[in-house]
């Protein structure tokens, strides 16, 4: 996947047309304004700032790690041959 182009204003742009060149630039999404060609900020429609601090009050809840979730797996059964799980896996498999 390739990295979509930023929705750059660079400051001759912003001093030249002001708010209405932000406002325009809004459509496509974050726009970042630059200083001396780097990103020195980047502007939000309202909407979008209101989801950030929306997703950024939600707690983060923890997940199990890798293994704790291997560990609370029930048991396998017991006693089963090497055939038996062939079996199994061979009557699950669509190919």
């Amino acid at each position: 996947m390739g990295e979509q182009p930023l929705n750059v204003l660079r400051s001759a742009e912003l001093k030249r047309r002001g708010i209405a060149a932000v406002e325009e630039a809004l459509r496509a999404g974050p726009v970042y304004l630059l200083k001396r060609n780097s990103p020195a900020a980047v502007v939000l429609s309202a909407d979008a700032y209101q989801d950030l601090q929306r997703s950024a009050a939600q707690p983060v809840t923890a997940r199990p790690s890798c293994l704790e979730w291997l560990l609370d797996l029930p048991p396998a059964a017991a006693g089963r041959s090497r055939g038996v799980i062939d079996a199994e896996l061979n009557e699950q498999r669509d190919w």
